[in-house]
């Protein structure tokens, strides 16, 4: 997942370290994966530069633009490019084993609508997306970090919020989904604050499972076992 500060995740903090809300496990990489990540990258690839990037000539077109933060190992978003051509994706995470798994199988489907970043979240979206140009940013079932001592570590916090407002245009969608009440209840608190975002279910609502978001397995497994699930949809509103 992303990078999250104590106090503002999107501004460096000189001598400070930068609290994490992810934990690099990378696991182990399957032969295939290394070999995705030699064969592919070139193709679907970002490498991180630090500077606004010019995405009508990356995807050599127009169109509408999601952003996908830690597609884990890529099901949801192989799902996506392939159900909505007519828009363009950029999906972002940190983990290798999850990256050689999502660039096999755009290879194998011979994608054109995708790009991939191994980078923070945090500084993809604050020097490499220009202002107001995203459509959608989704972030499906994002680590709720449980523990009372480890909140700070949670992606969605006000800077990280209000960054997001910053680079979806107006009328853009953020869609969150978790299957955490409480970190669903951090969701509501922290975005229904944000003046430019206007819940789609009221405030502090959440709305049946949209057919652009696949059900995962273990999201189906834990429906049966009386698990909840919530889908959080905001609208970005004009300024």
């Amino acid at each position: 997942m992303s990078d999250a500060r104590d106090h503002d995740p999107c501004q460096d903090a000189p001598r400070q370290r930068p609290i994490r809300s992810f934990v690099l496990r990378q696991g182990r990489q399957t032969e295939a994966q290394k070999r995705a990540l030699e064969l592919h990258w070139p193709a679907y690839g970002l490498d991180y530069t630090g500077r606004v990037r010019d995405f009508d000539a990356v995807f050599g077109r127009r169109a509408p633009r999601v952003v996908e933060i830690g597609f884990g190992n890529g099901e949801q978003l192989l799902f996506a490019c392939g159900r909505e051509p007519d828009r363009d994706f950029i999906g972002i995470e940190v983990h290798g084993p999850g990256v050689g798994r999502l660039l096999n199988g755009a290879a194998a489907a011979r994608l054109r609508n995708l790009r991939v970043y191994q980078h923070d979240a945090v500084e993809v979206l604050r020097d490499e997306i220009a202002p107001g140009s995203l459509d959608e940013v989704r972030i499906y079932f994002p680590d709720p970090w449980p523990k009372k001592r480890h909140h700070k570590r949670r992606l969605l916090q006000p800077a990280f919020v209000a960054l997001l407002c910053e680079r979806l245009r107006p009328g853009g969608l953020l869609h969150l989904a978790t299957d955490w009440q409480p970190y669903a209840e951090h969701m509501w608190e922290v975005l229904d604050a944000e003046p430019r975002l206007r819940n789609r279910a009221g405030p502090r609502g959440a709305l049946p499972r949209p057919d652009w978001r696949r059900q995962t397995h273990f999201e189906a497994r834990g429906l049966k076992l009386g698990h909840g699930v919530w889908d959080l949809l905001y609208d970005r509103l004009p300024e």
